[in-house]
């Protein structure tokens, strides 16, 4: 039976006592591998990371009609940034604070709620959690203790747990989903601010004991070390030279390929750690075995300007000169869109990149190597002050693009018009202490004068690597992430004025809205229920969002904040 519709306003939380476990079907190596429609099992619905779902009762055509069938607030406040995972009957969504909650798919009621106590303490950046992974029985989920832990999926109970890091010591702290690859829980910490030498770690799913850890950062005898400073003031700085692994990665299942984005560098101020430091601002292709690095690509060299590379390129198929090539794209948040070649054996290889945003920063790129040359005058450095565009938060920040493979388009949820300004200096790595040679309540963010727009949505065709439509935010940045459907529709939220929306892939029509209670910045995701297709979406504002809105509203005279608060939402289209 399908679900009753119910009117807006008496949507509520069903939330009551937890319900009885039902029938709960195993994730497996095979599940992953083949996306499944009717289920969203992954971050970004697919290995390749393409935030795609291949259901099409929901088109162009008729997604006026949806309505809100369940809503269930979460609880807490601030940044909500996990999509909602969807297995059969069990729906899970992780929350700031350490929580995952599981709901049924069908009424919204609660079946089980996990909380890990938050330490007193602890110094996080950023209090947010960017969803939960499943593999077999069981639910993984990082909390900003860095701990791993693994849940009972039909209960909720703790099975095991593992230390990713130390949050007292190294000041690290997770706020990334996990990615399970071949009986591995892949993840990595965040915390480059904090002088944290980036890694990710791989712990079995079923015993949660460590099967291997990846630095991003080289250590001495490893490749890339003569990347960094080996002598003088800066000689240690690898040591502390950030590359957080903070974002989930995508996998190549045919040829058994991870491939990983890694972060910036530690301090921002690239001149207290000479050299290109590799891995930063990378791509790496790596062994799920063995954790070693086939490949990698670095988008800029000298990382000066908190321009993480942490978002993994999404994986496609390029048609280019009547053949097939396998390839990677990705729009940086050194507001450049990349398009990379890859083989069967990971090895990746530049092709070319274009300009999505403006970049005062890049003065050319090597048209072979992908190597840009710099503005020196745009480049932060110790002692002095310097503007440069975009700012920190790049042409995109983490929130993910998405591919259609019908359109042949990958949408980018970007933000343009912005720069910043800041004087660099030597800060003391203190543990817990922001130490990234900047200071903190000094970032001097500005936008360009007479600005038509800030935040928007850009689709650009993968073949023939122009641009197609933009639709433009003329007051709002834009923080959500975007899922795309084989109906047609690209879903996004992002915007202050706490809408979800719903466009035409092809054209970038709007075609429907829904105001949800708080801003979306957490990735929408698709299934079935009864063969009848849903759409589900997490409303809660905060972290980087919020704050940028307090600062726009003296730029700009925006609304000072945004409602915060959690809840989830469950659409379908009306009788």
């Amino acid at each position: 039976m399908h679900l009753k519709l119910i009117t807006a306003a008496l949507v509520a939380s069903l939330a009551s006592a937890p319900l009885a476990a039902a029938d709960y079907q195993p994730v497996t190596d095979a599940r992953l591998a083949k996306q499944e429609p009717a289920n969203w099992l992954l971050t970004k619905g697919n290995y390749a990371g393409w935030s795609y779902s291949e259901l099409d009762q929901v088109t162009t055509a008729n997604v006026a009609k949806l309505r809100p069938v369940w809503s269930a607030a979460t609880g807490v406040n601030s940044g909500h940034e996990a999509p909602a995972i969807v297995n059969g009957e069990y729906m899970f969504v992780a929350t700031p604070h350490n929580q995952v909650i599981a709901y049924d798919t069908r009424t919204g009621k609660v079946r089980w709620k996990f909380v890990r106590e938050v330490p007193e303490g602890l110094g996080a950046l950023h209090r947010t959690n960017r969803g939960v992974s499943l593999y077999g029985d069981k639910v993984y989920v990082g909390s900003i203790d860095c701990m791993l832990s693994a849940l009972d999926a039909k209960t909720g109970t703790l099975v095991w747990e593992a230390q990713v890091c130390d949050w007292e010591q190294d000041s690290a702290y997770i706020t990334s989903a996990p990615l399970v690859v071949k009986g591995k829980v892949l993840i990595g910490p965040s915390g480059g601010e904090f002088g944290v030498r980036g890694f990710l770690k791989a712990f079995d799913a079923e015993t949660g004991k460590l099967a291997w850890t990846r630095y991003s950062v080289p250590g001495p005898g490893e490749k890339g070390f003569e990347t960094w400073p080996q002598d003088g003031e800066w000689k240690d700085a690898w040591k502390n030279g950030g590359g957080t692994m903070w974002m989930p990665g995508n996998y190549d299942a045919t040829n058994n390929v991870i491939y990983w984005g890694v972060g910036n560098g530690a301090p921002w101020l690239g001149d207290q750690r000479p050299g290109d430091n590799l891995y930063l601002a990378s791509v790496l292709a790596l062994d799920p075995e063995s954790g070693d690095i086939v490949s990698h690509f670095q988008y800029h060299w000298n990382d000066s300007w908190d321009w993480a590379g942490m978002n993994a390129p999404t994986l496609v198929e390029f048609n280019r000169n009547g053949k097939k090539v396998s390839g990677l794209i990705s729009a940086q948040r050194n507001g450049r869109l990349y398009w990379l070649d890859r083989d069967d054996k990971g090895r990746i290889t530049y092709n070319k990149s274009e300009p999505y945003v403006h970049n005062t920063v890049f003065t050319s790129i090597d048209p072979k190597t992908g190597r840009p040359t710099y503005n020196e005058e745009a480049k932060p450095a110790t002692g002095k002050t310097r503007t440069y565009c975009p700012s920190l938060w790049g042409g995109k920040d983490w929130p993910y693009e998405a591919y259609n493979p019908k359109t042949g388009m990958l949408y980018i949820p970007y933000n343009d018009n912005h720069c910043l300004t800041l004087t660099g200096m030597i800060q003391p790595r203190i543990p817990g202490q922001w130490s990234a040679g900047v200071d903190i309540n000094r970032l001097d963010l500005s936008v360009k004068k007479d600005f038509d727009h800030i935040g928007g949505i850009q689709a650009w065709s993968v073949d023939g690597g122009k641009e197609v439509w933009r639709e433009k935010y003329p007051h709002s940045w834009n923080w959500g992430s975007i899922m795309t459907t084989a109906g047609g529709v690209l879903f996004a939220g992002g915007t202050n004025d706490r809408m979800f929306r719903a466009y035409d892939a092809k054209t970038g029509k709007l075609l429907w809205e829904f105001p949800t209670p708080s801003g979306i910045i957490a990735p929408p995701s698709t299934f079935t229920v009864d063969g009848k297709q849903y759409i589900a979406v997490v409303s809660g504002w905060g972290v980087d969002a919020q704050w940028i809105q307090g600062k726009m509203h003296g730029l700009a005279g925006w609304e000072k904040a945004v409602p915060e608060g959690g809840s989830v939402w469950v659409f379908a289209l009306g009788d």
